[in-house]
């Protein structure tokens, strides 16, 4: 058995300073330690997939990260570690939890199936894992052989932690709770949207330079950023839907210093809302989580999502963003971006469904945006453009 802190202070020495995750009584000893530590971050997520995709922000500008969660959410991070993680090549540590280990001490009886299949999964997914360290002169070799992939290869490595591995730990501190922000409410615009997606994507490109990040949620909306003009600061999503704004969110921990906006959709949001409990409780100032509501899944034969029936300002702002915007039209939301500054905002923009029908693909794959994405933080300037490579 360890103590949290060995762990830990080793990972810190190797980089790890923000973790994301998901409660596992087998974490608590960590979870207490990072959260207690003073400088280190932890990003309590609401789901798994949620954890893995902050985790992936974070390391995306270069600040090491982990993501700890019970096996039994490892389903629900399937699609950013196939997606995003695998696809971006996005390297984080996975700490992932062994309840229902076979042979090993009693648990409940959903564990069981779980337990018998998460090293199974885990190579499924091609991440290489081993067991987490239970004596601390293991540390060090574990740590080195998970950078020495992670370095090597751009992609997660994992540890599997059995039951009794680390001892227990208290919490000392105790989080303040975090009032509501006062604000109004917009009202929702009567009549159809006057705006349409691409008008959209041409506001942001008139009012982002490359000090701003801007990442588009998958399917059209980062095609048509794309279409309009292919830049270094843009990163265009791939699957892992509904993981856009997690993912912005760690880049907003991590760049405290940049501009993020997130693009996001209406049915990417609603698959995956606890997040934006999770951006409104963390309330990074430099982040604006911007939705483009058009009612449908577009990009899948415009079947309708709820969207119509819910209200996604009053949701923002129940979860504590502070900035609620709903522009109706093209200026507006010029003038919403522009006022959208120091400190977390949410801009609901109803556009009209329709696509362009000689809409391109990007002709960079994923993980060259990721690569230039990188350079781009790493240098404060725009990078020399790749090959173009067309994306399978």
């Amino acid at each position: 058995m360890i103590v949290a802190d060995a762990f830990i202070e080793a990972g810190r020495a190797h980089g790890f300073t923000l973790y994301s995750g998901v409660p596992c009584s087998y974490l608590t000893p960590f979870i207490n330690t990072v959260i207690d530590s003073g400088d280190l971050d932890y990003i309590g997520a609401a789901n798994e997939g949620d954890a893995v995709a902050i985790a992936a922000g974070a390391a995306l500008a270069g600040r090491g990260a982990v993501a700890m969660f019970q096996n039994s959410g490892l389903g629900n991070a399937v699609s950013p570690l196939t997606s995003l993680t695998h696809m971006f090549r996005i390297p984080i540590l996975l700490i992932v939890t062994l309840r229902g280990q076979p042979a090993g001490p009693a648990d409940e009886p959903q564990h069981a199936l779980m337990g018998a299949i998460t090293t199974r999964q885990l190579d499924l997914l091609h991440i290489p894992w081993e067991l987490f360290p239970r004596d601390a002169g293991d540390i060090a070799g574990a740590l080195a052989r998970a950078e020495a992939h992670m370095t090597a290869s751009g992609r997660p490595y994992g540890l599997v932690m059995v039951k009794g591995t680390v001892a227990p730990r208290p919490l000392a501190c105790r989080p303040a709770r975090r009032r509501l922000a006062s604000q109004t409410v917009p009202a929702r615009p009567d009549g159809d949207p006057a705006t349409g997606r691409g008008e959209a994507m041409a506001v942001v490109q008139a009012v982002t330079s490359d000090a701003d990040l801007v990442v588009a949620t998958t399917g059209y909306t980062g095609r048509e950023l794309y279409a309009q003009d292919d830049r270094a600061n843009q990163l265009y999503m791939v699957g892992s839907m509904g993981c856009a704004s997690s993912l912005a969110l760690g880049l907003a921990t991590a760049c405290p210093d940049r501009r993020v906006i997130v693009l996001d959709g209406d049915g990417a949001a609603l698959m995956r809302m606890g997040a934006m409990a999770t951006i409104g409780h963390r309330r990074p100032a430099n982040l604006i989580h911007l939705l483009l509501d058009n009612a449908v899944h577009e990009s899948t034969g415009g079947q309708a999502t709820v969207s119509g029936s819910i209200d996604f300002c009053a949701i923002a702002g129940g979860c504590g963003y502070p900035n609620l915007f709903r522009p109706d039209h093209a200026e507006a939301l010029r003038l919403a971006l522009a006022q959208a500054s120091g400190d977390l905002s949410f801009i609901h923009l109803p556009i009209r469904p329709g696509v362009p029908a000689d809409l391109p693909r990007p002709k960079i794959t994923p993980e060259a945006v990721a690569a230039r994405f990188r350079r781009l933080l790493a240098a404060g300037q725009q990078p020399t453009a790749q090959p173009a490579v067309s994306q399978a």
